[in-house]
């Protein structure tokens, strides 16, 4: 079996070594740096399947790091870990394309549940298709395949339904979609979810193959039957 690479990007060695030791245990390969500029150099030579990297570092911090990644690899899967725990620097890491932001200290186990989940988007995305029964998401063409009946989507309305199919029976609160969809600096409101959730449901009104719920009080998700 394969074993997925995780590049970790931080300055204090006992972390580190931490982290190492973590994923190691749950059967990742761990490739370790101290700054940006050592992280650049592992990537030059190995694959990575997921970055974990530090924002206050040496040489190269993880802001700079992390925009010079997303110019080069748009998909790499990237979670930040940090003291940073102010609005102003989750802002800053989510806008410069991190895919999810834990502050420390960390707990170990909810790290690995957040790998886990990136990785399982990571696959989900590269295929640039999702199944569920009978029905078919085109990433590339935004479309939604029933039997015969095929529906285009706008962007976001296609985008919102992948995300929760991805993940059934997951709840995701209004921000938490809009925060990913339409950014964390959208002058939109949350009620533009709720929009986008009534046209989704008046287009797949009659597919047997999964509905969208509302959560009262908190959001969505979807249900897919058995």
């Amino acid at each position: 079996m394969l074993m997925l690479k995780i590049l970790v990007v931080e300055d204090d060695d006992s972390l580190l070594n931490l982290y190492r030791i973590v994923l190691e245990k749950q059967g990742y390969k761990a490739l370790l740096a101290h700054h940006g500029e050592e992280a650049w150099d592992i990537m030059e030579n190995e694959h990575v399947d997921l970055i974990l990297t530090d924002i206050l570092m040496p040489v190269m911090d993880g802001f700079q790091f992390l925009r010079s990644v997303r110019d080069v690899f748009p998909e790499m899967p990237i979670l930040m870990i940090t003291a940073k725990d102010d609005f102003a620097s989750k802002s800053m890491g989510f806008t410069l394309g991190a895919d999810d932001y834990m502050t420390k200290p960390v707990n170990m186990q909810e790290m690995v549940l957040r790998i886990r989940a990136l990785l399982r988007r990571s696959n989900i995305i590269s295929a640039k298709k999702l199944t569920i029964h009978n029905t078919l998401l085109d990433y590339d063409s935004m479309t939604v395949s029933h039997g015969e009946k095929s529906v285009m989507l706008t962007p976001k309305e296609f985008q919102l339904l992948y995300k929760l199919l991805s993940y059934p029976n997951k709840i995701f609160t209004r921000k938490q979609l809009m925060d990913e969809i339409w950014g964390v600096e959208s002058q939109s409101d949350t009620q533009t979810i709720d929009v986008h959730i009534n046209r989704l449901r008046r287009h797949f009104e009659h597919n047997p193959d999964f509905e969208i719920v509302t959560i009262r009080g908190l959001g969505y998700k979807a249900v897919i039957p058995a």
